[in-house]
Order: structure tokens, then C-alpha cells, then sequence
């Protein structure tokens, strides 16, 4: 398979008409119509074999993962997603491969309405970079810089599935006696990840601040407090916990998976207390858990909090790059 018809096999394969999109994969550059009123939210990610994914990773589960992780952006800033572009980078031009790693891309793109308008393919290592776009009524964007003294904590969803999933995958602080049911839905929390894009558009004008949670809920957390000049507490026994979860580790490795492993794709939001209730509603339309877990105050860094009222020594952090070389 040349070049030109691996461009023609995805844009086959990854077709989702909109009316927005003049122009899109086959010319020089696409042709697109920013919606009226409307910011435009960009977010980049790149997944390297290796390093952000196992080698062995089916590829279908690349394709939807890949969009799911820059789906899950826009979410956290409360945007629509509308187009995408992907650079992809391939050891060899496998037509088994494409195809199954395009229907995995496909199948989360039409379920959100999102077109693939453009992008670029060469051979290398294998990685893979998705930009996309989508709208925000101007001025309304969730963003981290929002928090106020006094907010709420809450976090969507169940935290530390993923990262046990990944040791379950790798064989590093192993789940122990787990049944083939809990093995896979821990296996698909890792490789399927559901970005809450309809919650975070129903968050919008409840939640003061919001990011997802990719790299651990303690380092993301992190960031929306530096972002907003405060210090956040949160309480471990209020961490939201799956029974598949409480089966697979003790409470502090569950503990670290939920704090430190990432991957999980959730919400983390700052919510005013007098709008705690519409939050919570808001959640429920869109079938999502929301949980309480803590509160913004003055001062800096986040602090986990114990059953005893004593504060946990976190001596772990959350995906960084790059940490290894300084």
C-alpha cells in the first residue's frame, strides 16, 4: 500500500459529513466554517508505541483511544467537538492494520459528530498525533484558572480503573485473583475510555473551574489550583471506588492507582457550593456519577486527607515526560 492510497483507505474508512466542513481530506489544506459566536477550542495529543501504549495494543483500540484522549480536552473545557486532523506514523503500511485501527477511530467519531478533515501520514516508529476542534459559546469555556476559595471538589465516573487495568496488562502491581469479567472491564476502562463530553457541556455555567484527569487525579487536581492561586484538599475515603477496583488491590493500592495512575479520562471540576445541586442534577441527566470528594481553600498544593482527619504522605505523582531526565 503506497502513501496516497493509505490517505484514501482513512478517508474512506473515517468519513462524518458536516455542513461545516467546505473542503476536507484530499487538497492542500481544508476547508472549514468556525460557527458564529463561537471560540474555537484546539487541543493536541501524541500517543508513542512504548511509551503511552503498549506495542501490543490492538490497533482498534488505538484508533478509538487516540480520539478519546483529545475528545476528553474538549470535554474538560466544556466544547463540542466538530473536526480533526491526524498525523500518523507507521513502521510499515499494514491494510489489516489501517482498517482495524480506523474502525476503532470511526466508531467514536460518528458517535460524536466529529469529521477527520485533513492531516499527514509517514513511516517511522509508530505514533500517533491527533489535533482537534470544537466550539464554545464565546466566554463560556471551562477553564483551571476559575476556582474560588470555598469550591467544591468533584471528580465524574470511577477513578483507578485504567491504571489497574495497565498493571493488570503489564504485570506490575498485579490485580490479584480477579475473574475473566472484572479482568476485561478493567482492560476495557485502559483501551476504551469514554470521554464525558456531554457532561462537560452540561457544566457549563455550574462549575467555576475543570480539566480532565490523564495524568493522575493528584497531579491534575495540581494544576487547576496553582492555575487558580489556591491550595485543594481532598479526603481518600471520599474517592469514588468501583467493587471491580476494591477487588483488585488493598485500600493503598487503590489508593495509588486513584491518586497517581492516570489514564481515567474523568472530570475533575471546582463547583461553587450554592451550585452543588444543579451540578449533581446535571450529572444525572448525562448518567454520569459526580462525587464530592474535597475543597479549594488559601494556600497551595493538594493535600489527601485520611479517615483519622491526618494528612496522607503522597510519595507519588502522576505521569510527567521527561521526568526521568532531570
Amino acid at each position: 500500500m503506497g502513501e496516497f492510497a493509505l490517505i484514501e483507505e482513512i478517508r474512506q474508512r473515517c468519513n462524518v459529513p458536516r455542513p461545516d466542513v467546505t473542503l476536507g481530506i484530499g487538497d492542500d489544506a481544508a476547508l472549514l466554517q468556525p460557527r458564529a459566536g463561537n471560540e474555537l477550542a484546539v487541543s493536541m495529543d501524541t500517543l508513542v508505541a512504548g511509551v503511552h501504549f503498549p506495542a501490543t495494543t490492538a490497533p482498534f483500540d488505538l484508533g478509538w483511544k487516540a480520539l478519546a484522549v483529545n475528545l476528553s480536552d474538549l470535554a474538560a473545557m466544556g466544547a463540542e467537538p466538530a473536526w480533526a486532523t491526524l498525523a500518523l506514523t507507521l513502521p510499515s503500511p499494514d491494510a489489516d492494520w489501517l482498517a482495524r485501527f480506523c474502525e476503532g477511530f470511526a466508531a467514536l467519531a460518528r458517535a460524536h459528530e466529529l469529521a477527520l478533515v485533513g492531516g499527514d501520514t509517514t513511516r517511522g516508529p509508530l505514533s500517533i498525533t491527533l489535533t482537534v476542534q470544537g466550539f464554545v459559546p464565546r466566554g463560556a469555556a471551562l477553564r483551571r484558572d476559575g476556582a474560588r476559595a470555598g469550591d467544591r471538589i468533584v471528580v465524574s465516573g470511577h477513578l483507578g480503573e485504567a491504571a489497574a487495568g495497565l498493571s493488570l496488562l503489564l504485570g506490575t502491581d498485579a490485580p490479584r485473583g480477579l475473574g475473566d469479567a472484572d479482568r476485561e472491564h478493567l482492560l476495557q476502562r485502559l483501551n476504551r475510555p469514554h470521554p464525558r463530553l456531554a457532561l462537560g457541556l452540561a457544566l457549563r455555567g455550574i462549575a467555576s473551574a475543570a480539566i480532565d484527569i490523564s495524568d493522575g487525579l493528584h497531579q491534575d487536581l495540581g494544576h487547576i489550583a496553582a492555575r487558580s492561586g489556591l491550595a485543594a484538599r481532598i479526603h481518600a475515603d471520599c474517592l469514588p471506588r468501583s467493587d471491580t477496583l476494591a477487588r483488585a488491590g488493598d485500600v493503598l493500592q487503590c489508593l495509588r492507582w486513584q491518586l497517581a495512575g492516570g489514564d481515567d479520562y474523568e472530570l475533575c471540576c471546582a463547583v461553587p457550593p450554592d451550585r452543588m445541586a444543579q451540578a449533581l442534577a446535571a450529572a444525572a441527566r448525562c448518567g454520569v456519577p459526580l462525587t464530592d470528594i474535597g475543597a479549594f481553600e488559601p494556600g497551595s498544593q493538594v493535600r489527601v486527607i485520611g479517615r483519622g482527619g491526618d494528612e496522607i504522605a503522597v510519595g507519588y505523582g502522576g505521569w510527567e515526560h521527561f521526568s526521568a531526565c532531570t
